[in-house]
């Protein structure tokens, strides 16, 4: 099987993961998480349910005066994502071209502003606008990545004008065709389908529908399960699948916080703080479990109590490409058993206990080096939180342990084989 899936499967998913659009999806959003983090502290600064925290803060400012800075925050990221999506997206599939990464970026959110109803507002600059707003940022990115290398378009300026000067004359023909194209697109779907607001449309009748089938047990156990199968690997299955999970985890953390502060229960159980806080404890495959299970029935094996012990501090903040590498992981016939068990596990033991509200959904993101169960507590802001989190790591545990005492006896008795 291992062989079969080398050989047809690995090269695919291989190209898949460094596919340039997946890429600048990828590293669009990744751009954005300062803001994402910042907006998500907005949130828990509004809306941290701590009685005596409220008090303070109302002691401090009037009510209305410190929830309106949380506010401004919120307004200027969440509120704005849209936009971002639209610039960064674009930005870096150009200079995945080896185009001006900055005038694609520009154009991207021209671009997105024509589909837009009125200008700016809040369909069009918040989340609800991402999925139009990161189609767009890929398809005039590629359009104008295509036209700017014609050198029919070029309109080249004498050496003596300013850089800046020349590359915006350079990217001005370019611009115009791409900018007024989608113009033409928009006002052909407006007028043809009587549509005059498309995000609105868009947001009501494919992306808040596509959300809700995505926030199943079912889509919980797949989200788990295609990371840790392409790690098996050697893939980094967290970048390949990461571009999908960005589209609904922003808008699902704009409508969890957004009812959270009308006093609503969130609708959405399964985003990225919830997978980071539950599922990717110590990295993918739950591997902080790995190395408590390494240290309880490990010890035989030096080479295991090694990598165990140089892992402990990375995984602490969720990298374990020690563990990947050093075991290893990957190809390992033995230890992918647990690795692909394990955060299925977990996402459903986290999932039902959110779902029958034993903790709060997930509506902080944090940043994804957080510690385990600090994270658990960040991201529902609640304690109930941090013990889902302790409860997931000691059935991990269990689930590694008798794996781990037969790879490392396996691994002892080769060795001991090898000596003689």
């Amino acid at each position: 099987m291992f062989k079969f899936l080398e050989e047809k499967f690995v090269p695919i998913a291989a190209k898949i993961g460094t596919q340039r659009h997946l890429i600048a999806v990828r590293d669009g959003f990744v751009t954005l998480m300062p803001l994402t983090i910042l907006g998500s502290f907005a949130v828990l600064i509004n809306n941290l349910p701590i009685k005596a925290y409220q008090n303070l803060m109302d002691k401090i400012w009037p009510h209305d005066v410190w929830t309106q800075w949380g506010g401004n925050m919120w307004n200027a990221t969440f509120g704005f994502m849209s936009i971002l999506i639209a610039f960064t997206v674009a930005y870096h599939l150009a200079r995945g071209y080896n185009k001006d990464g900055l005038s694609a970026g520009v154009i991207s959110v021209a671009t997105y502003l024509t589909f837009g109803e009125g200008g700016l507002s809040g369909m069009t600059t918040g989340t609800a606008g991402i999925f139009i707003s990161l189609i767009i940022a890929l398809l005039s990115a590629e359009l104008f990545s295509r036209l700017s290398g014609s050198p029919k378009l070029m309109i080249k300026m004498p050496d003596t004008v300013p850089p800046a000067v020349a590359k915006s004359f350079a990217a001005l023909l370019p611009a115009i065709i791409t900018i007024g194209a989608f113009a033409l697109v928009r006002t052909i779907i407006s007028t043809s389908f009587n549509m005059p607001d498309i995000i609105t449309a868009f947001y009501n009748t494919i992306q808040q529908p596509f959300m809700g089938l995505t926030n199943t047990w079912v889509a919980g156990l797949i989200l788990a399960f295609v990371p840790v199968f392409l790690w098996t690997f050697g893939i980094h299955g967290a970048n390949i699948i990461d571009p999908f999970l960005q589209t609904i985890n922003l808008p699902a953390i704009a409508e969890n916080a957004a009812a959270l502060e009308a006093g609503h229960a969130a609708p959405y159980i399964i985003n990225k703080p919830f997978l980071d806080a539950f599922v990717n404890m110590g990295g993918s495959g739950t591997t902080i479990a790995l190395i408590i299970a390494i240290f309880i029935v490990g010890r035989r094996n030096k080479q295991y109590t090694t990598v165990g012990g140089i892992a402990t501090g990375p995984g602490l903040f969720n990298i374990n490409e020690p563990l990947m590498f050093g075991l290893p992981i990957i190809l390992n016939p033995v230890l992918f058993i647990p690795f692909i068990i394990t955060p299925m596990v977990s996402v459903t033991i986290a999932y039902w206990a959110t779902k029958l509200s034993f903790v709060p959904a997930a509506t902080i993101a944090t940043p994804w080096v957080t510690p385990p169960v600090i994270n658990g507590f960040l991201t529902t802001q609640s304690w109930t939180g941090a013990v889902l989190s302790i409860v997931i790591i000691l059935v991990a545990t269990l689930i590694y342990i008798p794996f781990v005492a037969m790879s490392s006896r396996v691994e002892v008795e080769e060795h001991k084989a090898e000596s003689k």
